[in-house]
């Protein structure tokens, strides 16, 4: 087996979050969006003495459990990888690989309690993040997602059925406005033109709709007309209002170096279980507003009593499950890196009419210190990457009785648990919530309590 070979192999077995396993020569080779039961056909781009990675290229065989793909998008889009598979068999994969992955950390005499399933498998998602681009070098500018494996191809998405139809219809008008007057896509190589991302976001509850349109500086253009073209359109909800976004930073993500309000307002809101919350156009709030509410009252339910305690909200984004909480809570101190997500928090609580909350603007590995609260119960909401194992000891040291985590990564849920077992903690319990449908992206909750506390 040489790199560059394309093989043959059936999936015996699964790696989470997306890795399908086989076996050739006596060597397992790695192969991403590949599911147990699949024959597949896969180029070796790494081939190491004890194992390979593979890049897909076909399915040969489905596996026995698999049916159609019911968007016209798939297998070109990057978004889903599980289309195929018939929801409930979503929700096995998942749960099964996130207990293999805290089991194979050493985590140990747990209560497992599954995986919750999301309200919503369609059009579930309040947010988008679209990029402007072509399909095929020199085409046609396209506005969507990134193509499968292809991070400079972008495959136009107007009819994704992840979203509500106020999403494709602003993405279709959108790239046809700026196809018919010819306004240039950034090129992330070059780094060169000006229309870079269309961020759009939707409140489920509320029906408010926030644009904003990131571009570089590298032409003036006048937007008037654009403006008018969108807030023309037929949607079900309301635009509330529509931002431009410079962005000259060389990355290809959504960088707000600044920012202009063209139209209405640079917020929007929206309702979680009982309490109004005001979302500006990059604080963070899940994407699955339905979900979430599943996600908080799992982690809320794995609280035995907030009455009368002092809650620390670590990595908190807006302040949503602190201010849930806090309902009952004695305190809630909450600690986020976003500004803007902080002054979003502040506003939010102060608007709940919730006089026990405090939200602090900072990274948690140094706000910690600044802290002279002991808190009874402590809830951990981290980033993609986990809980710094820095900051991790420092939030340990203040010895809470118990620790809720949310997680959005078990990759990183499973090291942190590992550390935070060996400073006498015990993982009581652990359960799944499905966020993302139809993606092999998943949440888990777990309880953790202070031995002898």
């Amino acid at each position: 087996m040489k790199r560059g070979q394309i093989v043959e192999v059936e999936i015996k077995d699964m790696k989470f979050p997306a890795k399908g396993i086989g076996e050739i020569e006596g060597k397992k080779i790695y192969i991403k969006n590949a599911l147990k039961g699949q024959k597949v056909k896969a180029k070796i781009k790494k081939n190491r003495k004890e194992y390979a990675h593979g890049k897909l290229i076909e399915v040969v065989e489905k596996a026995p459990f698999e049916s159609e793909a019911f968007c016209s998008h798939f297998g070109l889009c990057g978004g889903c990888a599980r289309q195929t598979v018939p929801y409930d068999k979503q929700l096995q994969i998942k749960a099964d690989l996130v207990k293999k992955l805290i089991d194979d950390a050493g985590i140990e005499n747990y209560e497992f309690l599954g995986i919750e399933k999301s309200p919503e498998v369609y059009g579930y998602r309040n947010k988008m993040e679209y990029s402007f681009g072509d399909e095929m070098k020199g085409g046609e500018m396209t506005l969507g997602m990134h193509k499968r494996g292809q991070f400079n191809s972008v495959v136009t998405v107007d009819q994704c059925k992840l979203v509500d139809e106020d999403f494709n219809s602003i993405l279709k008008s959108s790239l046809e406005y700026f196809r018919q007057r010819k306004i240039p896509h950034y090129n992330n190589k070059l780094h060169k033109g000006y229309l870079r991302h269309l961020l759009v976001r939707k409140g489920l509850n509320t029906g408010e709709i926030l644009i904003a349109l990131v571009t570089s500086t590298q032409l003036d253009i006048d937007l008037t007309d654009y403006v008018k073209s969108i807030i023309e359109l037929k949607l079900e909800g309301e635009i509330k209002g529509i931002i431009h976004v410079y962005n000259d930073n060389l990355a290809d993500a959504i960088k707000c170096e600044k920012m202009e309000t063209l139209y209405g307002q640079d917020y929007f809101h929206d309702r979680l279980l009982g309490l109004k919350f005001k979302i500006y156009p990059f604080s963070f709030f899940q994407t699955n507003t339905l979900g979430a509410e599943v996600l908080y009252k799992t982690a809320l339910d794995f609280i035995e009593s907030a009455d009368n305690k002092t809650i620390f909200d670590l990595y908190c984004g807006t302040g949503t499950i602190g201010q849930i909480a806090a309902q009952k809570a004695k305190k809630v101190i909450g600690i986020e890196i976003v500004e803007e997500a902080v002054k979003a928090a502040n506003e939010n609580a102060a608007m709940n009419g919730l006089d026990n909350c405090h939200f602090i603007a900072g990274d948690v590995l140094k706000k910690i210190e600044e802290l002279n609260e002991k808190p009874d119960i402590i809830i951990l909401d981290p980033p993609r990457t986990g809980v710094n194992p820095k900051a991790l000891n420092k939030i340990l040291k203040f010895t809470p009785k118990e620790i809720i985590y949310v997680s959005c990564n078990p990759e990183t849920l499973a090291e942190n648990l590992e550390q935070i077992q060996v400073k006498g903690y015990v993982v009581e319990k652990i359960k799944c919530v499905d966020m993302f449908p139809h993606t092999t992206h998943v949440e888990a909750v777990v309880l953790i309590k202070r031995k002898h506390s």
